[in-house]
């Protein structure tokens, strides 16, 4: 999909990195040209924006599903893809062919498996998986447990210049629990794990990365301990990086009282005081993305036990909503809501998205921040619904969204 004609959007608020301005974007051959006050030339696509944000199109950092059309409804317009697929992407091939399969109107970018069949224990071949298409490198759902293997993978990393992407849970420690221990895990009677479990894996991890001098993405951080734990080290100057779901700022464990398995999620949600860290560190830079952790389950997999359904949500239409409820609630700015869902994870990934600058890809989304509307999981575009803020009245909504400068059909 090639743009064939400049495209002009007039009359908008554009989101640049110094702010909100008053303005447009103009975009040639699938790249922006011009931000601000632009004049439209002859010839050019028009677009009157009509007051409206004018933002970059959504980077989702770690989704385990190829799903546009839930993308597209959140303006999302590239995702990296988790190695978690049938079969684990552990092989240049499958890697070369998921780089390829949402094309032309959405961008996917694999994260290679870290071990071959994601069993952490022998690495795979990060180096032709980088070739053919890897932006990163990924231990899936689960944890290495052996630090062996994990100090050899980020050196490896590191050679590469690839990022490792960690699942942080000490397996060990929580084996088959479906809950957080503490007061709703024990009313409930379900299996649980202390929260603790996040907190050393989180630690071991941060120490082989700066043995190894790798860069360290820990995918998603939601314990006050953990949090701890990533400020320190970004402290001492180490390349670690951190992300989290709105599952974790907008739930705590008392949304399982109902045994709803849309609530079943991995990591599982905390109690309060560890909702209230996550939101803490989101407004002090300690978290640098937020991510959808998209996951369409069907009923096979969340109609059953609360502790036999399978962990996941459908994130990717309700993302931007609900990091919109933060710039509402004063936790942070609209320019700080858009590098944690666009700038932060382009950098990341190494791609030239995530903001609207000369030279940047002309990923552009409208969005219309107070537009109400209901989560309703009976109507998602997504493969599946399965979604724990279903019934949710929210607002924010993305109203059009080009792809390399070309209109994206809903």
């Amino acid at each position: 999909m090639r743009q064939q004609r400049a495209l002009t959007i007039i009359g908008g608020k554009v989101l640049t990195r110094s702010g909100l301005q008053a303005g447009g974007v103009r975009c040639v051959d699938g790249m922006i040209a011009e931000v601000g006050e632009i004049t439209p030339h002859e010839g050019d696509q028009l677009v009157d924006a009509g007051g409206l944000l004018v933002a970059p199109g959504l980077v989702d950092y770690g989704v385990f599903a190829v799903d546009k059309p839930a993308f597209h409804f959140g303006g999302i317009t590239r995702a990296a893809l988790m190695p978690d697929r049938p079969p684990p992407l552990d092989h240049p091939a499958r890697v070369r062919f998921a780089a390829q399969s949402g094309k032309p109107d959405f961008w996917v970018h694999p994260l290679a498996a870290a071990t071959i069949g994601l069993e952490g224990e022998r690495l795979a071949e990060l180096a032709l998986m980088r070739d053919a298409g890897a932006r990163g490198v990924a231990t899936g759902r689960r944890w290495i447990g052996d630090s062996g293997v994990m100090l050899r993978l980020m050196q490896y990393a590191a050679m590469l210049g690839l990022v490792v992407v960690a699942h942080s849970e000490d397996a060990g420690l929580i084996g088959n629990a479906a809950a957080t221990a503490g007061e709703m895990a024990t009313r409930l009677g379900l299996p649980s794990a202390p929260a603790e479990a996040e907190a050393l894996a989180v630690a071991r991890d941060i120490a082989l990365a700066e043995m190894a001098g790798a860069r360290l993405h820990l995918r998603q951080v939601t314990t006050s301990a953990a949090l701890d734990l990533v400020r320190a080290a970004k402290v001492r100057g180490l390349a670690v990086t951190a992300g989290v779901t709105p599952a974790h700022f907008m739930l705590s464990d008392l949304a399982l009282q109902d045994f709803r398995t849309f609530a079943r999620l991995s990591p599982p949600l905390r109690e309060e005081a560890d909702r209230q860290a996550v939101l803490a560190a989101i407004g002090d830079g300690t978290i640098d993305l937020v991510a959808s952790g998209h996951d369409p389950r069907g009923p096979e997999d969340k109609r059953l036990p609360f502790a036999d359904a399978a962990p996941g949500m459908a994130g990717a239409e309700t993302l931007l909503a609900m990091v919109l409820t933060l710039v509402r609630d004063g936790v942070i700015g609209i320019e700080r809501a858009f590098e944690l869902l666009a700038r932060n994870p382009a950098r990341l990934l190494g791609v030239e998205a995530g903001e609207l600058r000369p030279g940047a890809e002309a990923d552009i989304a409208l969005v219309d921040p107070v537009r109400p509307w209901v989560v309703d999981s009976s109507r998602m575009a997504a493969a599946a619904g399965n979604t724990p803020f279903d019934r949710q009245p929210v607002e924010g909504r993305v109203t059009a969204l080009w792809k390399g400068g070309v209109a994206v059909e809903s």
